[in-house]
């Protein structure tokens, strides 16, 4: 087992989460230091545990990003790449979502044209968050040496995205999009907490700093889809008034 597993509960390192006696008999090990479970996790259903990410629990950012994913039992490096490549092609259904309403600006583009500025924002915007996020990790956090693990929290903890793909099924409000951007940036925040064990406030100011550089980048590419995400904006206060 590895030393680096750490007690959802308080955050402690611990060398082991379990004793296994035989397949399916095991034996759950407790922290030293808050003397509870160190992860009642290991135990529940994969249904649970995303719920309970959905809910932005503490435990369970840590039971995924200290335990489940561990050196030890996965492919840091293979699962770093596999993120990034899904997350671009996510990222780029986004802003395919986005020019959609804008129909007359893409009229006279062909759809090469189209998916060539496309790619091209969606790479300028994504480099700019991983650099700003590095420099303002480093300033506010102080955090150098565990760069690449704090990323891959980061990309991780960015699985929200994957709820714009029920947008190929059913047809919401681009508003759905703004939604979903507010939840990466609340997840984000948390798993940076989690890992880094700083202070909500410095966690949220690197979080937004990464993500507003992120946005400016993409506003100075796709001008049009400032105003489709300001008309989201509007539309979504305006379903909070109603209701």
């Amino acid at each position: 087992m590895a030393s680096e597993y750490r007690c959802v509960g308080c955050g402690f390192r611990v060398k082991s989460l379990f004793i296994q006696y035989s397949p399916g008999n095991i034996r759950l090990m407790k922290c030293g230091n808050c003397k509870e479970v160190a992860d009642e996790y290991i135990e529940c259903e994969r249904m649970i545990i995303f719920i309970d990410l959905i809910l932005h629990r503490p435990k369970v950012y840590r039971h995924v990003l200290s335990n489940a994913i561990n050196p030890e039992t996965v492919n840091i490096q293979h699962l770093l790449w596999k993120l990034v490549f899904a997350y671009l092609l996510l990222d780029s259904y986004r802003s395919l979502l986005l020019r959609r309403v804008d129909n007359k600006s893409s009229f006279y583009e062909s759809s090469f044209l189209i998916c060539l500025k496309v790619l091209i924002s969606v790479l300028s915007a994504n480099a700019a968050f991983i650099l700003s996020f590095a420099i303002a990790a480093k300033c506010l956090l102080n955090e150098v040496s565990r760069r690449r693990d704090i990323m891959l929290g980061i990309l991780i903890s960015s699985y929200f995205k994957i709820f714009l793909l029920a947008m190929l099924v059913w047809e919401f409000p681009m508003s759905v999009i703004f939604i979903v951007d507010i939840l990466i940036l609340t997840s984000n925040t948390m798993a940076l907490e989690v890992m880094t064990e700083s202070s909500t406030t410095r966690c949220i100011a690197v979080c937004l700093i990464a993500h507003l550089v992120r946005f400016l980048v993409g506003q100075i590419l796709e001008p049009t889809t400032f105003l489709t995400q300001l008309g989201s904006l509007v539309h979504l206060s305006s379903l909070f008034r109603i209701a």
